[in-house]
């Protein structure tokens, strides 16, 4: 391979992007081109230089990495330098990635390398180790405590409990929250599993509402009924939905 692969390097960490840029020296082909801080330091260098390669912590300020993988547009081969632990490293392995596990050898440094430079060299790989990726953060088995939205050109990073609702739009979902709505790639099944069951509810097969939220319920039909949120808007209830909020609510 004769060009330079582009190379970024995520982390917050002065020293980890010392070790990686110090053990980047044996690798002629490697070129970095950025290195940044934070997720949001990524994303826009992501963005501008589209590198083959992107080095990535997890745990950081402002926005992780597995947040700034959710809207990662481009698709980079990853590879995470991370301090996690035995358990998400397997998970990441199965994954079809690869991690460097803090701290780490030039030995396995050069391995990971070695591995990169191979699913650089097959760019049908490279789409697939993304959707990877995004899939093992969708399997995280802890409550969503918030969320990374696109807005326009840049990112909003809302508290779940500052949404007001979501509804299914087929294989998307249309997210509510103050006068703003947002459009996420990924169906309302996966809210219904990852939010907080004390505090959103299923209301209808379209829709998972915030229960604070709630001004007051009207019948509406056969077994149906309207909740009446405290902005005024309407949403539908089913039968299994009031019984949900039966279960929370005193009704």
């Amino acid at each position: 391979m004769t060009d330079k692969i582009k190379t970024i390097i995520v982390d917050d960490e002065p020293l980890a992007r010392q070790l990686i840029t110090s053990y980047l020296r044996k690798h002629q082909q490697i070129e970095v081109v950025a290195e940044c801080i934070d997720g949001f330091q990524g994303l826009k260098a992501i963005r501008e230089q589209k590198p083959q390669l992107v080095f990535l912590d997890i745990q950081m300020p402002r926005l992780t990495g597995f947040e700034m993988l959710e809207v990662l547009e481009h698709d980079p081969v990853i590879i995470f330098s991370t301090a996690y632990d035995e358990f998400a490293l397997k998970a990441f392995e199965a994954n079809a990635t690869d991690y460097l596990l803090k701290p780490y050898s030039q030995e396995r440094f050069d391995a990971a390398i070695t591995k990169a430079v191979e699913k650089i060299g097959n760019n049908a790989t490279q789409s697939l180790n993304l959707q990877n990726l995004q899939s093992l953060v969708d399997t995280s088995p802890q409550p969503l405590g918030r969320l990374v939205l696109k807005s326009g050109s840049g990112i909003d990073v809302i508290a779940v409990q500052n949404i007001d609702y979501f509804l299914s739009a087929d294989d998307y979902t249309e997210i509510f929250s103050g006068e703003k709505k947002y459009l996420k790639q990924k169906p309302l099944k996966f809210y219904d599993e990852h939010l907080d069951p004390g505090q959103f509810v299923r209301i209808h097969r379209t829709a998972i509402l915030n229960i604070s939220r709630i001004s007051r319920l009207e019948p509406y039909g056969k077994e149906s009924w309207l909740a009446i949120l405290k902005d005024g808007s309407k949403l539908p209830v089913s039968k299994t939905g009031y019984q949900n909020l039966k279960k929370i609510l005193t009704l």
